[in-house]
């Protein structure tokens, strides 16, 4: 049976796993860690926490005893030179992401948010509206996550899972 791993990029994202039936079902936030900057400013910046991520992806793996059967669809990162400390971050973030994803020995594609958002929210959304609307699906598909979903305020990563699934990817 196929399982299918849906990731929304960054250090505020989220990442979900689900079995090609549906039934078995994991989401949480993406592990970070706060340390001091890389440069001289005292500011602090968050890092994907790697270790954490990894024995993630490597139970993820196991799920169904090869990693074979088990895709990684990754959302594509924010990347505009105008938001320059927020494209740095969803950069660092996903070079951290790939290596845990490739460590795992796990294939991945990437996929924009408009192909999953265009299937499964309503149309019309935008901006603010759009994280409210992966929230109250997101309850609705996976009741059985609805407080974890609500804490982190979207099921964007549940979402990009289910969107891989339904298409047969």
């Amino acid at each position: 049976m196929r399982a299918y791993i849906g990731i929304d990029n960054g250090v505020s994202g989220s990442l979900a796993f689900l079995s090609g039936d549906g039934e078995m079902v994991r989401f949480k936030s993406t592990p970070v860690r706060k340390e001091q900057s890389y440069t001289k400013a005292k500011a602090q910046i968050t890092r994907v926490d790697w270790l954490e991520l990894q024995t993630w992806f490597a139970f993820c793996a196991d799920m169904f005893g090869n990693a074979k059967y088990t895709r990684a669809f990754i959302e594509r990162p924010f990347v505009n030179p105008k938001g320059f400390k927020a494209t740095v971050s969803a950069l660092r973030a996903l070079e951290a992401t790939l290596i845990c994803v490739e460590w795992a020995h796990l294939s991945y594609q990437y996929v924009d948010s408009r192909e999953w958002q265009r299937v499964l929210l309503p149309k019309g959304c935008k901006g603010p509206e759009l994280k409210a609307a992966s929230k109250d699906i997101g309850i609705r598909l996976f009741p059985g996550f609805a407080e974890e979903i609500r804490k982190h305020k979207d099921a964007d990563s549940l979402l990009i899972a289910e969107w891989a699934r339904r298409s047969g990817l």
